[in-house]
């Protein structure tokens, strides 16, 4: 695998020295400060590659832009409405000005409003740490009695939605305005503090865009791209749902090995690949990750390993961001089949026989506690869960070549 790091740009605080550091290979990073649905141009590109490339006392940092993460996907291209068509040309322009820029590898997701959805952005562990969490309960609170969406009550059985009102009756202000404040926070635009109202009317959008619907849209947005990587010698990569659950009436089309197999299917090329990511697909039960690499592994061109632990076997779940090797994920068999996989490219002779792969998410341990980096971005708890699958992958890769 190849070891890269997810970096938010100039002002993340977890900086370009601190990445050298960590000793990672490569970077993963977009442009996020240019609008969705505009071009990325070839001096915005060239820009962003310039901050990369030197650390903060001007020594070169020998570290290259490996993977995008990602070009949005505008609500436009979605729902086919507005300016959708020219949004498609601008997202193909941005793809072959990354192409003229030496990037080959495209993460983006297609997921309907939220990009994804927390609950609680630090919660506390037994031993200290903070960590990511979605709770259902506390969600349905939100949807039934903060957000107050239409038909909300329907969407869950009468024993969570009784949870769900015991809870509201429970929270102060200060809790209601917190978990308004996380659960927006996975929004496009998040930063703009959208209202509640924005929020209806971004629902209201997607009225019409049912399960069908959505897929369709899709495809034809594959349609349209997947052919323009193919040439350039590109790979797509679609990210899951996160969670990969319905929420607020919503579609969702990339939750499930079955979901992937037919998005797959439908645009068949090599270019058109998927993000295996073991965190947002492990909030199912019914995802098996390890499966699903050795079964899906030929599309696979980006791997997102972080570990979740679910409260229950249903679905949907109350889970939270657990410790890289500590969730119900078996991280050890999933990196056994990814390195099995890296092994058959080897053998055929495939120039992405090396898979990137980033330490996604992490809990806040040590100086990441207050230090106000991106929710699930702190640089220790990335650092360490990043050791801990190097470990796993130098145990296995020796293993292998005594075999």
């Amino acid at each position: 695998m190849r070891h890269t790091w997810r970096w938010f740009g100039p002002k993340d605080p977890v900086s370009i020295d601190d990445m050298m550091q960590a000793g990672v290979q490569g970077v993963v990073t977009a442009l996020h400060h240019v609008p969705t649905g505009a071009v990325w141009t070839p001096e915005e590109i060239a820009r962003r590659q310039a901050e990369l490339a030197m650390m903060s006392d001007g020594a070169p940092s020998h570290l290259a832009w490996e993977v995008v993460e990602s070009i949005p996907v505008s609500e436009a291209i979605k729902t086919q409405t507005g300016d959708w068509r020219q949004h498609v040309e601008n997202w193909i322009a941005s793809m072959r000005n990354l192409h003229a820029a030496g990037i080959r590898v495209i993460c983006y997701n297609f997921m309907p409003v939220l990009d994804w959805t927390r609950t609680d952005l630090a919660w506390r562990r037994p031993n200290g740490a903070r960590c990511m969490r979605f709770d259902l309960p506390d969600f349905v609170a939100f949807d039934i009695h903060i957000l107050e969406r239409r038909g909300a009550a329907e969407d869950f059985p009468e024993a969570l939605r009784d949870e769900a009102a015991r809870r509201f009756a429970a929270m102060d202000e200060a809790r209601c305005q917190e978990l308004v404040k996380n659960i927006v926070f996975g929004l496009p635009g998040a930063a703009e503090q959208q209202t509640m109202q924005d929020v209806r009317d971004l629902l209201d959008s997607y009225a019409p865009v049912t399960d069908p619907v959505l897929r369709r849209n899709f495809h034809a947005f594959l349609e349209q791209v997947a052919p323009v990587a193919q040439d350039l010698g590109m790979r797509l990569c679609c990210h899951p749902d996160d969670p990969p659950f319905p929420l607020l009436g919503l579609p969702r089309i990339m939750s499930t090995e079955a979901d992937y197999a037919e998005r797959i299917a439908a645009v068949d090329l090599p270019a058109n690949g998927i993000t295996l990511c073991s965190g947002s697909l492990g909030a199912r039960p019914d995802n098996d990750l390890p499966g699903m690499m050795r079964r899906l592994g030929d599309r696979v061109h980006f791997l997102h390993l972080r570990n979740v632990r679910r409260d229950t076997e249903t679905i949907p779940a109350s889970f939270f961001e657990d410790e890289h090797l500590g969730g119900q994920t078996d991280m050890v068999e999933l990196i056994d089949a990814v390195l099995d996989e890296e092994a058959r490219r080897r053998a055929i002779g495939r120039e992405d026989a090396v898979i990137p792969m980033r330490p996604d998410h992490g809990q806040d341990i040590l100086d990441d506690i207050g230090r106000g980096g991106q929710p699930g971005y702190p640089a220790i708890g990335r650092l360490k869960g990043l050791a801990e699958l190097r470990g796993v992958e130098l145990a296995l890769s020796r293993r292998m070549a005594g075999a």
